[in-house]
């Protein structure tokens, strides 16, 4: 080792098929911009987001420091590059970091004891533990031996010395003026990231108040919360804006609990601002707080429907929450709110944690069941995961609530290396429990598809709007379309035969089952071939979207028509009301993806003028909103949507996994045909 030590660091994502993560490594530019402010000219830093080209960079020319990142999407493939560099050069120091790493100190031990890769961890925050061992290797200098740097403890890591005994030296120091990091994006760090792929990530704040025991971010260690001036992140925002290609329109915010804290109305001002100069960003992904959503909701109208309100409810029950410590959070006030943000216009989505302690297949239907009556947009139903870093995950909680979990690969996060190894992450899921069994769980999981494809954007908004105008329980619309699969269409009865199959395939007993798995050529294929692999919802979304949207569109009407058939209150004018609502979906939704959807545009005749009514605050029913004389409407798309949607579609493979993804970059707004009267 020579007195300028060469680093490597890694936040690693898959793209054997299509990018397995698409934000900027924010993580790593960070600790690099801190390490190089400290040390000046002492360090040459390469930051690094792909595989191979961090394969050919070991090989090519060994770094002194390998640090890899440790999340649930690059767990695997970080510890086949520990044994690769190992092989290269046993001298470089291999440091991994990250919160995929247990709580408690058994397991800790353990997770140390089963991972002889690395040499040494930085729980938590990277940038001030990092230092420290970049710090001891500088004072090694020419005399660096890794034996015995590694015979004493680092302050802030965790390590093992040279007899595997472990050594904790570890105090959670945190850096509290956030401003002392030097921004990653105005320091250059991030100019080679900005390749048209990945989407830029920022961060205005760090940590989180609360305590949820499925999250590693409900931990004391990360409880305090500090926050970025709001120069550092205008200068961040606006260096961004002038460099992101015009093919990207998505900006990714870490936030915990964005739009809940001090100054993050300013942020979306300043945002604001932005895009009016630059017209970028078109959508913005972020989880926003938990509580003050009256303030959350003054800060994210500036930005005009780019981003959304997330209700991070997980689930309704009042056993549950206090099982999981999320009993802080104030779900009724929540809900109190949803005519407000109804008036203002705003999109809201609510997320819902399938598989939670104390859950039954009854309290998630009642769960679902309010959420769709306080008229959210998006309903989003995800399995519960158990992973390194949170409170539930631990053997006591494991016990406590007598989980029965499988393993799953992480969608798209699969590859093979210069070696010929083939590597895969898994994710493990609860899929029953002493209060939920394996079939509710599927069952649950049905519904959630369909709640997906109902809710993932305002197309059905019509429709919804005029059952809940009749008096309908709009819950048993996604229900009923469940239950009655098997009376469907021969084509929607082959989808959730097809969706069943599949979400029961993806499931394995055990890692080793799973890494076993992949080595065998023919199983491997099954992951090239999208067989297996996939975000199932997410996928099918895009199949449906693509190959079959008229299909389940029709369904969805012929359900709801049953719906108000059933109802002692239907006529023949609420028939007739309903068919031209079912008009301006079929207008709306038709072949919303498809390469030719600029050539053809639906055009229907109507007595109502739907559109004013569904942007209408007022309790005025349809009827109130009746044409002088009928009007012809054609649905097309405009110019700026089939661009916007155009760009992010050619950034992702044309096929069913490919079209699921883009959809997540792609704004509900720009989805869907406007109408226009002729």
């Amino acid at each position: 080792m020579v007195n300028r030590l060469k680093i490597y660091l890694a936040n690693l994502t898959y793209d054997t098929l299509l990018l397995g993560t698409d934000g900027f490594p924010l993580n790593i530019g960070c600790i690099a911009s801190y390490s190089k402010k400290k040390f000046e000219d002492k360090l040459d830093f390469t930051l690094f987001k792909y595989i191979d080209e961090l394969d050919r960079s070991i090989h090519d020319s060994p770094p002194d420091i390998l640090g890899m990142s440790n999340y649930l999407w690059n767990y695997n493939i970080s510890l086949e590059f520990f044994r690769m560099m190992k092989e290269i050069n046993p001298q470089t120091l291999l440091v991994w970091g990250g919160p995929n790493f247990p709580l408690d100190f058994p397991s800790q031990k353990k997770f140390m004891d089963d991972h002889p890769e690395f040499d040494v961890y930085v729980p938590v925050r990277g940038e001030i533990g990092f230092t420290n061992i970049i710090q001891k290797m500088l004072d090694a200098g020419e005399s660096f031996n890794k034996e015995k740097f590694l015979s004493e403890p680092i302050p802030d890591c965790i390590s093992r010395n040279i007899d595997g005994k472990i050594q904790y030296a570890f105090a959670n120091e945190q850096i509290k003026k956030l401003d002392e990091i030097p921004s990653p994006y105005t320091t250059g760090l991030m100019d080679k990231f900005f390749d048209g792929r990945l989407n830029p990530l920022i961060q205005t704040s760090r940590g989180c108040p609360f305590k949820c025991t499925f999250c590693a971010d409900g931990t004391d260690m990360v409880n305090q919360v500090n926050k970025f001036s709001q120069d550092y992140i205008k200068d961040e925002l606006l260096y961004i804006a002038k460099h992101v290609p015009k093919t990207v329109h998505s900006l990714y915010i870490a936030d915990l609990n964005f739009g809940m804290l001090p100054g993050d109305l300013e942020t979306c001002q300043v945002i604001k601002g932005i895009k009016q100069n630059y017209n970028y960003p078109q959508q913005i992904l972020a989880s926003t707080g938990k509580n003050k959503k009256e303030q959350i909701i003054d800060a994210i109208k500036l930005l005009e429907g780019a981003m959304s309100l997330t209700m991070s409810v997980q689930s309704m029950d009042q056993v549950v929450l206090q099982n999981i410590k999320r009993d802080n959070i104030s779900v009724e006030h929540m809900m109190a709110l949803a005519p407000t943000i109804k008036e203002t216009g705003l999109l809201t989505r609510a997320e819902v944690i399938v598989g939670l302690p104390g859950e039954t297949y009854q309290t998630v239907l009642e769960t679902i069941r309010k959420l769709v009556r306080a008229e959210m947009d998006d309903i989003t139903c995800h399995s519960c995961e158990l992973f390194y870093g949170a409170e539930m995950s631990t053997p006591e909680e494991r016990k406590k609530w007598n989980f029965q979990t499988k393993f799953r690969i992480v969608p798209r996060d699969f590859g093979v290396l210069s070696n010929g190894k083939k590597v895969c992450e898994y994710e493990e899921i609860v899929v029953g429990s002493n209060t939920l069994t394996l079939e509710e769980s599927i069952d649950l999981r049905l519904l959630s598809f369909v709640l997906w494809m109902n809710t993932k954007g305002v197309v059905f908004d019509p429709v919804l709007k005029f059952l809940r105008e009749q008096n309908i329980d709009v819950f048993e619309l996604h229900y009923q379309m469940v239950k009655n699969r098997d009376n469907a269409s021969k084509s929607i009865g082959n989808l959730f035969t097809k969706f069943k199959q599949t979400s029961e395939d993806e499931l394995f007993d055990s890692p080793a089952e799973i890494l076993s798995f992949i080595q065998n050529d023919t199983e491997y294929k099954k992951l090239l071939n999208e067989e297996i692999g996939i975000n199932v919802v997410q996928s099918y979304h895009g199949y449906v979207l693509n190959y079959m949207m008229s299909e389940w569109t029709n369904y969805l009407l012929e359900t709801s028509r049953h719906l108000l058939e059933s109802s002692s209150d239907c006529n023949n004018e609420i028939l007739k009301q309903f068919d031209e609502i079912s008009k301006f979906t079929l207008g709306c939704s038709f072949n919303p993806l498809g390469k030719d959807r600029m050539l053809k545009n639906p055009e229907y005749v109507f007595t109502y003028d739907i559109e004013s009514w569904i942007k209408s605050v007022s309790d005025k029913p349809l009827t109130s909103f009746k044409f002088s004389h009928t009007q012809k409407v054609v649905f097309k798309f405009s110019d700026l949507q089939f661009k916007a949607v155009q760009d992010t579609l050619n950034r992702y493979p044309d096929n069913m996994s490919g079209r699921g993804l883009a959809l997540k970059s792609i704004s509900m707004h720009n989805l869907w045909r406007k109408p226009f009267r002729n």
